[in-house]
């Protein structure tokens, strides 16, 4: 099947409710099963595809479904979108049978594999093709066995080409073995995804040739009057040549929004209402686990505080709060109390403000509650890029010298060197960066003055009367697991050009990267540096990254750490995974455009 399936247009055949709803509901869920545990209420008809035990048979195959007025084809688990949600306990060996039955000329290829994100396990258990194992060909089935050997809510899904963008995910909690250290009475899965009628193979060629075709918001003349009004000509001067230089403009969020996705909750968008039901007085358990491709969303419960419990399947000291960021992979969970009225909304928008997702907590079937506007737009400033006071100093080269520096060399950074007696080397306040961004057509900016940034909530949610989550306010529930101080330090700089669609470490993409070696037991300390202009969650498998605040102290433990442009965070990893391991951002067109390693754990 060539992607022209994608882009076909026929009528519909699905009825109208299928539309609203997807597949989530409908789709045929071999050997359902439900955990026997009575305060569990993930089997209902909000969520009814559960598969619980310690063998499990999975088919991956492809499925027509309309999700937007128009017939296309997904790339589904048991015939379901997303998977059906696997249960597991802890202290057990689960078996998983993974078939692939995609048709021969399916557009999603003829290979097919299952990653279990943030799970611990041998590499050879792990699912991604050419590092893990060869890949699940055409009418061929592989076995998934391991311990397991955690507890928590976790997520799987494909790491074969673009076939996570089309459906191949799916939820997975881990039961514990001990008793939790919080209550509730209902349990509910709230995964978020977006979905696109575009072939993803035709996206991401798309966004090679124009990566900013989903911002419609760029700034106008309009905007530069506002400006200059505001902070005086000379500044919004220097501010405009300043984006200009980095070929980006302040509006410049995400890659892909809502101009190109609907984004579904649970499989469903918001016409479909996905519904949790609740008594008065009941606490509910929300696990949010974002399984976009490339959005990250911001969710809140209006009317409702959030007391999150656990963040990327680990528990944390409960914190309260009115709304959350969750980036692409991450994961929390919630326990909130709802009471005094009959419905609550459930409301995601995306970090760039161009569209939403909602579903209703409710007392019964076909309830709604008012859904919120989307927040105004938000827009970067040069602070939120890490250039500190860089506006100012670019509008000072620009009015003494009475020109610009070479316009390659502002778009890099590298220019900066001619500005103010601006070098590579590390100065106060200015970070060392590395040879290989130096003079490299591949990456467009380096972040000047980079810092943690661990208690701000983010761009669009600083001082929005909400009260909202930062990693600073996250504390594992446990001590430093490990215990011992780092042995070395390992620098990564995240590195891209934003025209180009070319995303790297330390400016090299993936396919003329070395491996990372680490040694087997080895403690050490990895400091990623955002040296780009987007957001870049990173993902290092088989492992766990304890984040570490400002002054090196244990934070949280994480499987995913999101990096916003600006930053310098530092995380310990304990090297007790044998193997090859990939290593990546975890925006799919990002990875699949270089921003990958390749981690080697050897004795």
């Amino acid at each position: 099947m060539s992607s022209d399936v994608f882009r076909s247009g026929g009528p519909s055949s699905l009825s109208r409710r299928r539309f609203v709803q997807g597949i989530a509901a409908g789709g045929a869920i071999a050997g359902l099963g439900f955990w026997p545990k009575p305060s569990f209420a993930l089997a209902t008809r909000a969520q009814p595809g559960i598969l619980a035990g310690t063998s499990f048979d999975l088919t991956i195959g492809q499925t027509p479904v309309n999700l937007t007025g128009r017939v296309r084809p997904a790339i589904t688990v048991n015939g379901s979108l997303p998977g059906p949600i696997l249960r597991w306990r802890e202290g057990t060996t689960v078996n998983l049978r993974v078939r692939n039955a995609l048709p021969a000329g399916s557009v999603f290829g003829h290979e097919a594999s299952i990653h279990w994100h943030g799970i611990v396990l041998p590499a050879n258990m792990d699912g991604v093709p050419g590092l893990s194992f060869d890949g699940i060909h055409r009418g061929q089935a592989y076995d998934y066995r391991f311990d397991v050997r955690q507890a928590g809510t976790y997520w799987y899904h494909s790491h074969s080409g673009f076939q996570e963008q089309a459906g191949l995910f799916g939820a997975l909690i881990i039961d514990p073995a001990e008793p939790e250290p919080f209550a509730f009475d209902r349990d509910y899965v709230v995964l978020l995804s977006d979905w696109t009628d575009l072939a993803p193979a035709d996206l991401f060629a798309r966004l090679k040739q124009m990566s900013d075709y989903d911002n419609y918001s760029k700034r106008t003349a309009g905007d530069f009057l506002r400006d200059a009004r505001k902070d005086g000509l000379s500044a919004a001067l220097a501010e405009r040549r300043m984006w200009d230089t980095m070929r980006m403009t302040p509006t410049d969020l995400s890659d892909v929004n809502a101009n190109t996705y609907t984004y579904l909750m649970n499989g469903t968008t918001s016409l479909g209402n996905w519904t949790g039901l609740f008594q008065p007085g009941q606490k509910v358990r929300l696990r949010f686990i974002n399984g976009s491709a490339m959005t990250h969303f911001d969710v809140r419960i209006p009317g409702l505080k959030m007391t999150v419990v656990a963040a990327d399947g680990q528990n944390v000291h409960p914190v309260s709060v009115d709304e959350l960021r969750i980036a692409t992979a991450e994961v929390f969970d919630v326990i909130v109390q709802p009471s005094g009225q009959d419905a609550f909304t459930i409301f995601a928008q995306d970090m760039g403000r161009t569209g939403s997702v909602s579903g209703t907590l409710a007392v019964r079937e076909g309830l709604r509650a008012p859904i919120p506007p989307v927040d105004p737009r938000p827009i970067l400033s040069m602070a939120d890029m890490g250039m500190g006071d860089m506006a100012g100093m670019a509008g000072m080269q620009h009015g003494e010298s009475g020109s610009s520096a070479d316009s390659h060399d502002m778009a890099s950074m590298q220019g900066m060197g001619s500005m103010s007696g601006m070098t590579d080397v590390a100065t106060p306040g200015m970070p060392a960066h590395l040879p290989s961004e130096t003079g490299n057509p591949l990456v467009d900016m380096k972040a000047m003055a980079p810092t943690a940034k661990l208690a701000d909530p983010g761009i669009g949610l600083r001082d929005n009367g909400r009260t909202v989550l930062s990693y600073a306010k996250l504390r594992s529930a446990f001590d430093d697991p490990d215990g011992r101080d780092p042995g070395r330090t390992v620098e990564l700089h995240l590195t891209g050009h934003m025209e180009k669609f070319a995303w790297s470490f330390d400016g090299v993409k993936f396919a003329d990267a070395q491996p990372l070696r680490l040694n087997y037991g080895e403690r050490l300390r990895i400091v990623l540096v955002n040296d780009s202009m987007m957001s870049h969650p990173i993902h290092l498998h088989g492992m766990f990254s304890d984040l570490e605040d400002e002054h090196g102290a244990f934070l949280v433990r994480k499987h995913t750490v999101d990096m916003p442009p600006g930053t310098r965070r530092s995380y310990r990893v304990r090297a007790d995974a044998l193997g090859r391991w990939a290593y990546h951002c975890h925006l799919l067109y990002h990875m699949e455009a270089g921003m990958m390693r390749q981690v080697e754990v050897r004795e």
